[in-house]
């Protein structure tokens, strides 16, 4: 084959060929001078990054002048090596690029020419099939990239590290510092006249909102800064060229601040001026930072439970960040009578954090502030509120004084708000305890129609005869527990234990309710519970009691009822809290209400299972114990009412205190105490537990109690009796809880079910409806009771709801009947 000038053909092919060819020729150049001279411009790069970032103005001038020319040498060498190794790429480096990136080069195939057979017909025309087919496929060329990879040239990526330097020198520095380098030579001052030769930056406070300004861009003489605007100016070129003169700062006027960077704070109305050539002034109005005012709305109310409330408005032109409220006694205001006759001891004002707004706008707001203080020593009594509010600027705005009564809890009882005041007066001052005690005694020696609650008159009894002990040196925390007791007795006097007892449990789940559908946390969920838990046993306690005092009222109820079990109202409390674990909150929220109308419901009873063993047996003699004890302290009461030595008061008769069979009281004390020792420890509950040690330990208080209630008996002190023997009853009553708890946990582990197992429980053998439900009387389709009895009632539940959804879904079904299922799915 011989490559000689191409045909017309060839030449039209080649055409096609031209931007292709073109554009490799143009990779080639640039392939070939960035190899040669990646050198050079990583040198500039990195000399205009050091510029940009202004070394050229903290470094000494030698230094600097220095390091350009080092900079300019090396960029000098590099191109006299680059333009030395630098070869000029020809059209026949590109063409031949193209047609080697193409399958059978058939740009060369197109070029050459036929060298034998010319005269042959037949090979010509295979010559020319061939070119055709060369044509065709060189038709699909496409440019060629050119290789840029210099990593073995430079395997140190020099020139990546000077790229990075210059683009973070573009963001935190300025390219208006590349004008001082004209400076640095002979007549560069005249040369810096065409670019600025300094910068200035005002940032107003954070809390403001307001964005930054670049001065070098505002034109206008003035300009308005929020007081404590940072100003910065940072000065560039010969040190003492320029200057800066300001009066916003409190600053000596006309005082010069030397160096090249400079800061302050803005105080106050005055100007900024940056003197020298092309240097700039503006007049700065500073704009006040107004302090926070706030005032109440309306007046101070009282809750129904005896919490304080109050409405205020704030205001701000930035927002109000936090606040307080101070509550001091207003002593000229106090009626200084009776216990308040003596100088107060020194109390601190009370302080309240005053609520904010969680979201939105702090500018402008109205909230309402609610505490209860009615424990507080401030209670019902005069003071003086004082409302302060702050902003970002730690700047306060009060409010005017508001002299009002502190509200407090209100008692309506004449004895339990009599009690209140004398809890008044010994917090007022340690020194009432004396009166406080002396008004105790003259409460209790007279009180028949005074006293409804029999344990609230023991608990005062105790609690006056402590006072006695301790009046004379009544120290502070004596006194707080002494007057926590008075507050507790009073409550028990104004509602009755048993009333106080539900309404804690109607309050703790009133809170846990709350907390579960507004999404607290797991912490503050546990908490509620263990509160609720805390307060649904005490209330259990106070129904086991009542219902001790009162056999007979259980008759006359209506016996369709639903029966549970102390474990299954747990299982009930288990479920709930595994609820929330999982996060079901609605199904939470569900049992909440369910087990809040059991509660309201709520009556203990003996169970049927109860009464076999050894330890129920025990348990029985200990609560006839506590009801023998309970009478024979009710006729100590009675025989206090009749006065010293018996004698007859408003026509009762001498021996009412005795029993019917004349023993006196001492003797029955003694009987009882006998019968609380002699119970045999191997049949009492809980041998070797702790709540059975505990109960125990208890029982042991309770015999020491009635033995010291006998010899006051025997010594005709009757208040001392009445003393021992509400520590006696108290001492059973923790014992028998202790021990019932204790025998609940044996039968738990014995057989996986606790006491009372059988409430309730139908015969297996008979018909159920499809709810599990025995059949109901009277042609009733289905009984309200033993709904919970069996299986789990919530994997019941959730079957019963699968099998509705399966119906609902079935086509074969009447569309009536898959109508109604569909409802009830809507519904639940």
């Amino acid at each position: 084959m011989a490559r000689e000038t191409p045909d017309p053909a060839t030449e039209t092919a080649l055409e096609r060929l031209i931007w292709p060819l073109r554009l490799t020729w143009a990779g080639l150049w640039a392939e070939r001078l960035a190899r040669a001279f990646w050198p050079v411009w990583t040198i500039l790069i990195a000399t205009m990054a050091a510029l940009v970032f202004g070394l050229q103005d903290l470094l000494p001038l030698d230094w600097v002048r220095g390091g350009l020319a080092v900079a300019g040498l090396g960029a000098l060498v590099a191109l006299g090596l680059g333009l030395r190794g630098f070869r000029r790429p020809s059209r026949a480096d590109a063409l031949g690029r193209l047609d080697a990136s193409l399958p059978g080069r058939p740009i060369s195939s197109m070029i050459d020419q036929q060298a034998i057979g010319t005269s042959d017909p037949w090979s010509r025309a295979i010559w020319q099939a061939h070119r055709a087919r060369m044509a065709e496929r060189a038709a699909q060329a496409r440019a060629v990239p050119p290789d840029l990879r210099l990593a073995r040239r430079d395997p140190f990526a020099l020139r990546y590290v000077a790229l990075t330097a210059l683009v973070v020198a573009l963001m935190f520095g300025s390219v208006w510092r590349l004008g001082s380098v004209a400076g640095l030579g002979p007549g560069g001052a005249e040369a810096m006249v065409g670019g600025p030769s300094w910068e200035a930056w005002a940032q107003p406070p954070g809390y403001t909102g307001k964005p930054s300004l670049y001065l070098n861009e505002i034109d206008t003489p003035d300009v308005t800064l929020p007081v404590g605007s940072r100003v910065q100016v940072r000065l560039y070129g010969e040190v003492g060229d320029l200057g800066v003169t300001e009066t916003v700062s409190g600053r000596p006027v006309g005082e010069p601040v030397p160096g090249p960077a400079q800061d302050f704070d803005v105080r106050q109305t005055g100007s900024i001026t940056i003197d020298g050539q092309g240097g700039r002034a503006w007049r700065v109005m500073a704009l006040a930072d107004a302090p926070p005012a706030v005032s109440t709305e309306g007046e101070m109310s009282r809750e129904a439970d005896g919490r304080m409330k109050l409405t205020f408005s704030a205001q701000d032109d930035y927002g109000v960040t936090g606040g307080r409220a101070v509550i001091a006694l207003d002593l000229a205001a106090v009626d200084r009578r009776f216990g308040l006759v003596a100088e107060p001891e020194p109390r601190e004002p009370v302080t309240l954090d005053l609520p904010l707004p969680i979201s939105g706008n702090r500018a402008e707001f109205s909230e309402t502030l609610v505490d209860d203080l009615s424990k507080h020593p401030f209670a019902n009594l005069p003071v003086v509120l004082n409302l302060t509010v702050t902003d970002a600027a730690m700047q306060e705005g009060s409010s005017p004084t508001l002299k009002v009564v502190l509200p407090g809890r209100r008692f309506f009882d004449p004895l339990a708000s009599a009690l209140i005041e004398l809890r008044r007066d010994l917090l007022w001052t340690a020194a009432n305890g004396p009166r406080t005690a002396q008004i105790l005694h003259a409460i209790t020696h007279s009180p028949e129609g005074l006293f409804r609650n029999e344990r609230a008159f023991l608990r005062t009894r105790v609690l006056m005869r402590r006072l006695d002990a301790e009046a004379a040196t009544l120290t502070p925390t004596a006194r707080d527990e002494i007057a926590e007791q008075l507050w507790e007795i009073a409550l028990m006097v104004e509602e009755g234990d048993l009333a106080s007892a539900l309404e804690a449990l109607r309050r703790a789940q009133d809170r846990l309710d709350e907390a579960i559908r507004n999404g607290a946390s797991p912490d503050e969920i546990q908490k509620l519970m263990d509160e609720m838990r805390e307060a649904l046993n005490n209330y259990m306690r106070e129904l086991a009691e009542e219902a001790q005092r009162n056999p007979d009222q259980q008759q006359s109820e209506n016996r369709q009822t639903m029966e549970m079990s102390g474990d299954q109202l747990q299982e009930m409390l288990d479920k709930l809290q595994e609820l929330m674990e999982q996060g079901k909150m609605a199904e939470a929220a569900e049992l909440m209400e369910m087990m809040r109308q059991l509660m309201e419901n709520m009556q203990v009873t003996m169970g049927e299972g109860q009464g076999q063993g050894p330890g129920n047996q025990a348990m029985r003699d200990l609560s006839e114990t506590l009801r023998d004890q309970q009478g024979l302290s009710d006729d100590s009461f009675q025989q206090l009412q009749r006065g010293p030595n018996g004698e007859p008061r408003g026509g009762e008769q001498p021996g009412e205190g005795e029993g019917q069979d004349g023993r006196s009281l001492a003797d029955r004390q003694r009987d009882l105490k006998n019968r609380l020792n002699g119970m045999n420890d191997s049949q009492l509950p809980g041998a070797g537990s702790e709540r059975g040690e505990s109960g125990r330990r208890s029982l042991d208080d309770a015999g020491r109690a009635m033995e010291e209630a006998e010899r006051a008996l025997r010594d005709g002190d009757l208040p001392g009796a009445l003393d021992r023997q509400a520590e006696a009853m108290e001492s059973l009553r923790e014992g028998m809880r202790d021990l019932g708890e204790a025998m609940a946990e044996e039968q738990r582990q014995q057989n996986g079910q606790g006491e009372g197992e059988a409430f309730g429980r139908a015969d297996p053998n008979s018909q159920r409806d499809p709810l599990g439900r025995e059949p109901g009387e009277t042609g009733r389709i289905g009984s309200d009771r033993n709904m919970l009895q069996g299986e789990d009632v919530y994997r019941r539940a959730q079957d019963l709801l699968d099998e509705i959804r399966r119906r609902s879904g079935d086509l074969t079904r009447p569309e009536i009947e898959r109508d109604y299922l569909r409802r009830l799915l809507d519904m639940y």
